[in-house]
């Protein structure tokens, strides 16, 4: 049997090396375009901002050891260029030597990866801007910021790699801007936990800017003139395009083979395409997406590298094995903070047309008597049917990696909010709370599910009457540090001497710092007689992120205008 994979990296190469674990004597012959064959591809942002010091870490099998631990015949620098799916052989052109010939196969595995997007922007072609997809890309844009360290950064996008580039070449030394065409950074995020990123990545003195798109791009002298869609521009000695990436489907499309709705490769539930003796795996394929039901692709290494196990299991042993699809479970590191995600934001099941409830929470990330505790902001998404958990977010420092990883779990064992409840952790002082923050998550929940507390949201605070009591239930001292426009304060310590003093028939909203608090004065008045009791979501933590947010966004368009 002879099996042929064209690209390598993460599907390609983990489908090679399964297929001979699985195959002593199958003969296996890997393609790859580029000069290497399987690197830390996530690694290549902290290799630039040198917090990664040696090239070679990068790397974890170079073309010869992989040849030499799996018996491959591993041909890099070598393009394929086109398929012959009816005579199941494949062109090949070698870029050294610049011959052509074909290689038959019997079975065929696709995984040409992604390709960044490079809009048709004036100027986009200048020397000094880059994408980020390949070891090649990594050397060329070290070369050429070791000679600008106290120079200008512009990335255009405001992605997971655009804010990892960021975070690096401030490191450097260089000051950064951030240009954003979307209303927010990280589009799996929901605005309130962007926001508190966003706020992390303006105090640490990068410019972001959100709303925002680039025009085009000049040179003028030694720099580039960045042109933007308010007009304004910025001069840099360096770019970095960050706007995302596609799928790689030239040589499907050559093929033959069904790409589908999300313009990847169209795949069964055993990775096998439209031609049954050719099966894809990786950043090129589309899927079901396990929540919304609709296809979608995704660009993460975990899913690529269980991709190309389960292809080699169905390619040996004959569609034995299904793809359930990926969540998405991501995580970052932007600069102090830690943002995860795992699941369907709020925002996309809205677009899907799927009901859900939002609850927001604040736990500290260890118990908070031991030194060292930091809060942890975590909004998830359930049915309001069956709590099914559809959506976790997490802002964060320690311990964020730890908690999405729970909340992801649950989330793809298709699992509801009675299981995070319910679950057990590891605890001690150093490391969680007799309550882990995702205990507490599942108990304001099911609070929100039983109706025990009814949420009203940040951006609902406008839409409170004139008739209506907005109640700030902190202290004293905390009311006047700032608080909601209009709230008037009743602690809640002294909310119940308070009682004959609120109308009844009123329509009354109460909020506290995280709220816990706001919690407690709901359920005093719900249970004293006040029918309509509505309690802040995240509580003043959450309303003053988004608002400072929206305050500093317009007084930077203002400035520009």
């Amino acid at each position: 049997m002879k099996y042929v994979i064209i690209g390598a990296v993460a599907g390609g190469a983990s489908t090679a090396a399964r297929l001979r674990r699985l195959d002593e004597h199958a003969d296996i012959v890997l393609f790859e375009k580029g000069e290497y064959i399987s690197y830390a591809n996530c690694g290549l942002p902290y290799y630039i901002g040198n917090v990664i010091k040696q090239r070679d870490k990068l790397f974890v099998q170079t073309a010869a050891s992989f040849h030499e631990r799996f018996a491959i015949d591993v041909r890099v620098k070598t393009e394929v260029i086109g398929i012959d799916a009816a005579n199941k052989t494949v062109s090949a052109r070698n870029q050294e030597t610049n011959e052509v010939y074909t290689e038959a196969y019997d079975k065929l595995v696709l995984s040409p990866g992604a390709e960044p997007i490079r809009p048709p922007l004036p100027g986009i072609g200048l020397e000094g801007i880059f994408t980020l997809r390949n070891v090649n890309d990594t050397d060329y844009i070290k070369a050429y910021v070791d000679e600008h360290r106290s120079g200008k950064a512009v990335v255009v996008g405001g992605g997971f790699i655009g804010l990892e580039m960021a975070e690096n070449l401030q490191h450097l030394g260089l000051d950064v801007s951030i240009i954003e065409m979307g209303q927010q950074i990280m589009a799996p995020l929901d605005f309130p936990v962007a926001a508190i990123v966003q706020q992390h990545i303006r105090d640490k003195g990068v410019d972001l800017r959100v709303n925002t798109s680039v025009t085009g791009f000049e040179k003028i002298a030694d720099r580039i003139q960045v042109k933007l869609s308010d007009e304004s521009t910025i001069d840099a000695d360096i770019v970095i395009l960050s706007i995302g990436v596609r799928p790689d489907t030239r040589l499907a499309v050559q093929a033959g083979l069904q790409l589908g709705q999300a313009k990847g490769i169209f795949v069964n539930e055993y990775l096998q395409t439209s031609d049954p003796d050719i099966y894809a795996v990786g950043d090129a394929i589309e899927f079901r997406n396990p929540i919304t039901g609709q296809s979608m692709n995704t660009y993460l290494a975990g899913p690529a590298n269980k991709q190309g196990r389960i292809c080699a299991n169905n390619i040996v042993s004959g569609n034995t094995e299904t793809y359930h699809g990926a969540i998405n479970t991501a995580i970052v590191k932007v600069f102090d903070m830690t943002v995860a995600t795992a699941g369907t934001a709020s925002k996309h099941l809205l677009s899907a047309g799927i009901p859900h409830l939002v609850s927001t929470t604040h736990s500290g990330s260890h118990a908070s008597y031991y030194p060292g505790a930091q809060q942890l902001h975590i909004q998830i998404a359930f049915s309001p049917d069956n709590g099914r958990l559809l959506n976790a977010q997490i802002v964060g420092f320690q311990g964020t990696d730890k908690r999405i990883e729970m909340f992801s779990s649950v989330i793809k064992r298709n699992s509801t909010i009675d299981e995070l409840m319910d679950m057990e952790h590891a605890y001690a002082p150093p490391f969680s709370s007799a309550k882990d923050p995702v205990n507490i998550a599942g108990f304001v929940a099911e609070n929100i599910m039983k109706k025990n507390m009814v949420p009203f949201y940040w951006n609902e605070i406008d839409q409170i009457g004139a008739d209506d009591l907005l109640i700030d239930v902190r202290t004293e001292i905390e009311y006047h540090a700032g608080s909601i426009p209009g709230a008037v304060n009743i602690p809640v310590d002294e909310l119940r001497s308070h009682l004959l003093d609120i109308a009844i028939d009123k329509k009354i909203f109460v909020y506290c710092e995280v709220g816990q608090r706001g919690y407690l004065a709901q359920r005093i008045l719900m249970q004293n007689g006040f029918k309509t009791v509505y309690n802040l979501s995240g509580g003043y933590s959450t309303w003053k992120h988004c608002h400072r947010e929206l305050k500093q966004q317009a007084a930077l368009k203002a400035e520009l205008v």
